[in-house]
């Protein structure tokens, strides 16, 4: 099998200042990382990754481990910045990886960016979201209705570099000649359905420059909440032992980004390990639930807290008047 063709675009969106996102395209190695983390962390973190993977390719190892280890090298590093750095403290990165290996392709997978497979007529999603509302949909505590909406789907309960080790889903795909594989951050998952990726995917199927461009595009049109970016690769039968290389499409400004940002605080990507996934994070009041509310940006009610501030100011006094009296009588 051979690399025929490859292509990969990224964009900030329409809602953000700048994009967290990387990807490493070297072949026969992709990944895409989307980072997370106060002011520029994410930025940095992902970043970490994607360096540590394209400087971590010359591991003996073969397969799942070798793509299990350059996660764990890429988790090591981002976790010791983090510890090190007071301006990085928490950040981290998901991150998904492909390596091709003759007729077989390794994947590794931390977070809820995905990795597809295209064969035919039909899409694969090949990663399992390791995410809050995921684990809810699996559990039977939301439907799939209920977990587009979610107030907190952008809590996921894996990160690399969050801790000094990181559990990894890694897998081998059998490849098929004419197989198309994407990797994607959620800024494309979060606003363009499966069913509309694959119809751009085999709109598209002989020139992935073309279609990853138009992913994007199609993710800023359905809001472009998030950064997006969308890397895909497709495997062939080796006849002429050649590679196809399609340059990365360039971003191109949003028009009124500035003031969309403004009005709209993005929604940042915060960890809650598994352990912690239970009722009381569906609970608007539970503290779970506060904290995921501040961290997705949604508006602090300023009013509805001086309310409350006043109503327990009159009751105090109210009391105090009636304990005052009391001892009058």
């Amino acid at each position: 099998m051979t690399i025929s063709q490859y292509a990969v675009a990224s964009d900030t969106g329409r809602k953000r200042r700048r994009n967290e996102d990387n990807y490493v395209v070297a072949p026969p190695l992709f990944a895409v990382a989307d980072g997370m983390g106060g002011a520029q962390a994410g930025e940095v973190a992902s970043k970490l990754a994607a360096s540590t993977l394209e400087s971590g390719d010359d591991q003996p190892l073969r397969g799942v481990e070798r793509v299990a280890a350059l996660i764990q090298a890429a988790n090591r590093r981002v976790f010791e910045r983090a510890a090190s750095d007071p301006t990085a403290s928490g950040m981290g990165t998901t991150m998904t990886v492909a390596l091709v290996e003759g007729m077989h392709v390794a994947i590794g997978h931390v977070g809820d960016s995905r990795a597809y497979l295209v064969r035919g007529e039909r899409m694969e999603q090949l990663t399992d979201d390791h995410s809050l509302v995921n684990e809810l949909l699996k559990s039977g505590k939301l439907s799939p209705e209920e977990a587009l909406a979610h107030p907190q789907r952008s809590v996921i309960t894996r990160a690399v570099g969050t801790d000094p080790d990181v559990d990894i889903d890694a897998f081998t795909i059998e490849a098929e000649d004419g197989d198309v594989f994407l990797i994607c951050s959620d800024g494309l998952t979060d606003m363009v359905e499966d069913v509309d990726i694959l119809e751009v995917l085999e709109q598209h199927k002989e020139d992935l420059d073309r279609a990853v461009k138009s992913l994007v595009a199609a993710a800023n049109r359905g809001g472009g909440e998030d950064n997006i970016t969308a890397v895909a690769f497709r495997v062939a039968a080796d006849r002429d032992g050649g590679e196809t290389m399609q340059m990365p499409a360039a971003e191109e400004p949003n028009e009124d980004t500035q003031e969309q940002v403004e009005a709209h605080p993005s929604v940042d990507t915060m960890v809650i390990p598994p352990e912690r996934i239970d009722q009381e994070l569906l609970e608007p009041g539970s503290p779970e639930a506060l904290a995921a509310a501040r961290q997705d940006g949604e508006p602090f009610d300023a009013s509805a807290r001086l309310r409350l501030v006043l109503t327990m100011v009159g009751l105090l006094g109210i009391a105090v008047v009636l304990l005052v009296w009391g001892l009058l009588r």
